[in-house]
Formats: structure tokens, sequence, C-alpha cells
């Protein structure tokens, strides 16, 4: 077996094993949040959407940092740097004591995170270019996988062991998943021809890849979807409360729909790549976004956590074309040895996105409700495709 493909296994499975890790939260952080003392509904919400997108905003400020190192000294040595990193402060979690803590904690999260864009760099530096549109969708699935359980697994076990031990739970996973990577991953990195390239700063190796016409598009492009897709996720526990009550597995069925989506998303992530690679990327990006968006708007007229899930799982689908999509255009056009770069520029803009959106879907909350954010959030994924239209298919 050729090394592309072996690292793409591997790194498949440390994807699955960090994002599994990373969302085992996710249905239970506003219930956590009302542990830690806050108790008025809007104030959950705006709380959750400030801790979820806490560790976004430093990851936008440092992943240009991690990016240089990489395209410096190998993108493994990222990968074994960040996963050791969230494995040691997501354990620091469990020991929270208020609302504070779990902001500050996430936040440093954020500095030192990477896994994701330095695997990413990777595999694409690995993968022949006739097949990057696979892989990136391949790779994806892993993390879409992991996303997938994520969630179900902690809203299973928050019943079992409470909030704090599951913290734990995920700092072992995500050590688990930074060892196969240093144990199994093998990188055709030249350090010594690295080092002899002109050492760009930040700034100056953004000019660089600013000049290229597509990839600021790119960018563009991945903070609008981020900024979309996460403006109402932290607020999906609230919103089955709010159709059901305090029933009982609440965190459990929260944790359901939030995976719905991850389940067609795994499906199609590989699908779309492998069509991507025939048919062409930005075009599957442009059908993507359309399918996206009409999908956010039978959300906000959901009667039942079951149609929900059925809307959502719709959803996946569609989104399951936009990330590996985006990827695989941005190894496009790419000049070798600044993917790593790219790649951290591309998560700047997704860290973004991912910050902006649960600040803003946790306000908007408290103003037109969750239905209303869905339909926002449609409109918002309306005006991406059309600039997609007019940008990326100029030529």
């Amino acid at each position: 077996m050729s090394i592309w493909k072996k690292n793409l296994i591997v790194l498949w499975f440390g994807q699955f094993m960090v994002m599994s890790g990373m969302t085992m939260i996710i249905p239970f952080l506003p219930l956590y949040i009302q542990e830690l003392g806050i108790h008025d509904e809007k104030q959950v919400a705006i709380w959750a959407g400030v801790i979820f997108a806490g560790n976004f905003v430093t990851a936008f400020l440092f992943q240009p940092f991690w990016g240089r190192l990489a395209d410096k000294y190998g993108r493994k040595m990222m990968i074994i740097r960040s996963g050791l990193g969230m494995a040691v402060v997501m354990i620091m979690m469990g020991f929270s004591t208020s609302v504070w803590h779990l902001l500050l904690l996430r936040m440093l999260n954020g500095t030192i995170s990477g896994y994701m864009p330095a695997a990413a760099a990777l595999v694409s530096a690995n993968t022949p270019r006739d097949r990057i549109g696979f892989a990136m969708g391949t790779l994806q699935s892993g993390a879409v996988a992991g996303t997938i359980l994520g969630p179900v697994i902690g809203g299973l076990m928050v019943n079992w062991v409470g909030f704090a031990p599951i913290f734990f739970i995920t700092g072992t996973m995500l050590l688990i998943g930074t060892l196969v990577a240093l144990f199994m991953v093998k990188e055709t990195f030249d350090r010594n021809q690295a080092a002899s390239k002109p050492q760009l700063t930040i700034y100056k190796g953004f000019q660089v890849l600013r000049k290229i016409q597509e990839l600021p598009a790119l960018f563009a492009v991945t903070f609008m979807i981020q900024f979309a897709i996460l403006s109402t996720m932290p607020l999906i526990p609230l919103f089955v409360q709010q159709m059901h009550g305090q029933i009982v597995l609440l965190a459990f069925y929260a944790g359901l729909v939030s995976s719905a989506m991850g389940f067609s998303n795994m499906i199609a992530s590989p699908i779309f790549g492998r069509l991507g690679d025939r048919i062409g990327y930005r075009r599957i990006l442009s059908m993507a976004l359309i399918g996206a968006a009409l999908a956010f708007i039978p959300q906000a007229f959901v009667q039942n956590v079951w149609q929900l899930m059925i809307v959502r799982f719709c959803l996946g689908f569609f989104i399951g074309g936009l990330l590996p999509s985006v990827n695989a255009l941005i190894r496009t056009y790419t000049p070798d040895g600044m993917e790593g770069r790219a790649y951290s520029f591309n998560t700047s803009a997704l860290a973004l996105g991912n910050m902006l959106g649960p600040i803003v879907g946790g306000l908007l909350y408290g103003i037109i409700s969750i239905r209303g954010v869905f339909i926002l959030t449609a409109l918002l994924l309306f005006v991406n495709f059309l600039w997609v239209k007019r940008t990326l298919h100029a030529k």
C-alpha cells in the first residue's frame, strides 16, 4: 500500500478519536453551565455560545503561527504537539468550578489546537493531485464519524457518570488519537529543503497567498459555512428542551439530533470527494451550498425532536460536500511548500466562523428565537451560494 493511503487510514482514525472526544460535551454544555450556577435561560444561551466560541477565538489568532512552523518543521510534529496539548487541557476542564474557568480553558485549548489542519496539510502534500478530492472527503468523514458518536456517547454517559468525568474521558481519547499518529504516520518531508527556502513571516506568507485570487475566496466560503452551522448548534439542547420540556435523557436526545447530521455527512463526504475528482470541485461546492440553504428552512417549523432529526439528517448530506471541496480547491491553487500556511489560514477562517456563529446565535436566540435563527442561517447560505457563483465561477 502506498504511503499516502496508509497515512489517510491512520489519520482517519486519528480524526475520529479527536472529534469524538471533542464533541462529547456538545449535548450537555448548556446543562453543565446550569450546574455551574447560571440558571436564566437567556443567560445560559449566551454563555453556551461564548464558551463554545472561546476555543475558536484563540484558534483564529494562533493557527497561522502553527501553520508556518508546520511548513518549516513538518506537519506530523504539529499533529503530535496539538494532540498532547489538547488532551491535557481537556482533562483540566473536568476540574472547573465556574463558567469563567471553563471559558479560559476553552481559550487555552484553541491556542494549542491544530490537529485537523495539520492532518489535512500532511495528507494533501503526500497525495496525488488527481486523488485529492477523494482523500479530503475520506479524511473529513473520519472527523464526521467522531462527531456522530461523540454527542451520543456524551449524552448517554452524562446520565451515568455526571458532567466532570466526561472531560477526563475526552482527554484520554485525544491522547489515544495522538499516539496513533505518533507511531504510525509516515511523512515525506525534507526539513533541509524546507529550511533552504526563504522563511517568510506570517504576514508575508499571507500576502503571497492573497495574490492567488481563488484562495481568499475559498477562505471566505469556509467562514460562511461555519458561521451558518455553528449559529444554531449550541442551541439544539435548549430547542429540544423547549419542545419537550424536562424529559428523561434530555442530553441523549440532544446528542441524537446533533449526530443525525453527522451520519449523512459521513456517508456523503467521500462520495462528493470522488465526484469532485470527476466533475470539478467548484460544481460540487455550489450544489452543496444551495442544498444546505434549502435544508435549513424546514428546521424552523418542526414540532418534535424526530422531525428535527430527519431534517438535520438531510442537511448533513449537503454539508458533506462543503469542506472537502474547499480543502481540495485550496490544495489545487496553493504553491508547493506552502500547504501548511494555506490550510492554517483556512482554519483561521473556520475558527472565525466558529467563534462568531455561536455568539451571534446566542444573542439572536433571545430576540428572534431559534426558529428565527434557522431562517436567518438559510438566508446567509443563499448569499454565500450567490457569492461562490460570482467569484469562483467567474473564469
